[in-house]
């Protein structure tokens, strides 16, 4: 029996299904590599239902758009590990695979095995993380204008980047200031929640206009009407889940009321019930009302806000279900769900809770600040023009915070503009002359593959990408590890000199991440369909 030609048509259908899996996620690489770096292009997402969205980070653009062939999912999946793992480099990792998965192309047409590729690009990866440990400078969470200059660096790239001067020190504060509260606490120092930072979206303003506030912020404003408190000090706060209203059954009914007495009767009993509420609320000593949002009957209605405001009782309403644990812990009060449980021992506090024009013009906001544990209970209270400059401005202080998560996770930076990737390379095609047949190959192809970050940084600011990388590269041979692109000046500088600093994490995690999604989309030789 002859079974060289069906052993044939096994590697040929292998091939075909490898060279499909690689056109299809370069497509997903591409399709974002003009949105990399300060001078880098934003896309604009329109959704469905005619929603529209401005942004130039990786992640979001790639969460957003829809993706059909399963090996292009891979990319989005992968931006998305970087986002959790780093917070920032979601574009830097998707280009890194794009650039490794067109090396491969090159070495599978050369007949090397993908197995032979994977094990060398991994042995490759190891390596890495020895280069950029070296280069990397530790740095002291003491030196604010060092930690400063991180997170700049990445907000750069952002829309708002004009706004980083403003935005930059706010994130800087926040992280330092929980971190702070950690150590008050004994918590870990090396790791730190950032659900502990709320972030506050309020329409009007400018993005100069966003704040830090220590303590909460209710975005929505007071429930009063004509008389009632606009500024307490040394608040009882009480939380309430259950309802401001005239009770209801549970089924759709109607009551037809035949004469005036009985309506009268009616009105009278429901005013008598709401009161008795409210003095109940009174009696246990709450100054301040916050009242969960309600979806299936009114949470308050007019005549409660009246009594509550005679009572000299101020209200915050539709406080959202998911924001309940955090205010709980912030105040020290404890959700109540039925008002014969509403009781002094569940109340609050706070030494100020007012409602203040927000700065920029817009809806006034409340703030309760000087809380119970004042440490670590910050709030970014974010403006914008309009939703979209406002999402953006979210986004992009989002990926701050998560800088400065990665530089207290790892205290070591690294230069930016693309000087870690050319000085892995310079080093990876030193290291691949020392190794032999196949493997020197493939470490010579990954090398080459890390050029793509400063040559997209160069295409993307209108400058020569492949005159600068050469020079870059010369310079990285001569032993200047610091050197990168300058997009500003289109010329090369000491990346250090310049501020333009990163954190160890982001590139090691990108770099890490892009090579484990390659090898594993090399491994793929079949694609089976299950109905």
């Amino acid at each position: 029996m002859n079974r060289s030609g069906e052993s044939q048509k096994d590697e040929q259908k292998q091939k075909d299904i490898r060279q499909s899996n690689i056109i299809a996620a370069k497509a997903v690489a591409d399709a974002i590599r003009t949105s990399l770096g300060p001078r880098g292009m934003d896309k604009m997402i329109q959704k469905g239902d005619g929603e529209v969205m401005i942004t130039n980070d990786g992640a979001t653009i790639l969460s957003e758009i829809q993706v059909f062939h399963p090996t292009a999912k891979m990319l989005v999946e992968l931006s998305k590990s970087q986002d959790i793992e780093a917070g920032d480099g979601t574009t830097t990792v998707c280009v890194l695979a794009g650039s490794l998965l067109s090396c491969c192309q090159d070495l599978l047409e050369k007949g090397i095995h993908p197995m032979a590729i994977a094990d060398a690009f991994y042995d490759a990866k190891a390596k890495a993380a020895e280069v950029l440990k070296e280069m990397s400078l530790p740095v002291d969470l003491t030196a604010r204008s060092t930690l400063i200059d991180a997170v700049t660096t990445c907000l750069s790239s952002k829309v708002v980047s004009q706004n980083a001067d403003v935005l930059a020190p706010m994130a800087v504060d926040a992280v330092l200031g929980v971190l702070n509260a950690n150590q008050a606490v004994g918590k870990d120092l090396n790791n730190i929640d950032l659900s502990e930072i709320k972030l506050v979206k309020q329409l009007g303003g400018t993005v100069d206009d966003t704040e830090l506030v220590n303590g909460l912020v209710f975005e929505k404003g007071l429930k009063k009407t004509a008389g009632g408190p606009t500024r307490i000090e040394n608040a009882k706060i009480g939380l309430i889940q259950f309802h401001l209203s005239a009770p209801k059954t549970d089924l759709e009914n109607n009551v037809v009321v035949s004469d005036y007495a009985a309506m009268d009767r009616l009105l009278r009993e429901e005013r008598k019930h709401i009161l008795g509420i409210c003095k109940k609320i009174k009696k246990a000593g709450c100054s301040v009302l916050l009242i969960q949002k309600s979806i299936l009957r009114d949470a308050y209605n007019d005549l409660s806000l009246h009594f509550l405001s005679k009572m000299d009782i101020m209200v915050i309403a539709d406080v959202e279900r998911n924001d309940i644990e955090y205010i709980s812990k912030s105040l020290g009060c404890l959700p109540v769900a039925h008002v014969d449980s509403f009781t002094a021992d569940k109340l609050g506090s706070a030494s100020l809770v007012e409602e203040v024009p927000a700065p920029g013009g817009g809806d006034p906001v409340v703030k309760c600040t000087g809380l119970p544990n004042p440490e670590g209970k910050i709030t970014l209270l974010m403006r914008g023009s309009n939703k979209l400059v406002l999402d953006e401005a979210d986004r992009s202080m989002h990926d701050a915070l998560c800088v400065m998560r990665s530089l207290v996770k790892e205290r070591f930076i690294i230069a930016g503009g693309g000087a870690a990737e050319i000085e892995i390379a310079v080093k990876l095609m030193d290291w691949s002359k020392s190794q032999t047949g196949m493997k020197a190959y493939c470490i010579r192809a990954y090398a080459e593959a890390m050029e793509v970050v400063p040559y997209t940084l160069a295409e993307n600011a209108g400058m020569n990408p492949i005159a600068l990388v050469t020079e870059l590269r010369n310079k990285h041979s001569e032993g200047e590890s610091g050197s990168g692109m300058n997009v500003r000046r289109g010329t090369i500088s000491d990346m250090y000199r310049e501020h333009v600093i990163q954190p160890l994490l982001v590139s090691m995690s990108a770099i890490s991440l892009a090579t484990e999604c390659v090898t594993m989309i090399l491994k793929i030789d079949d694609v089976v369909s299950v109905m």
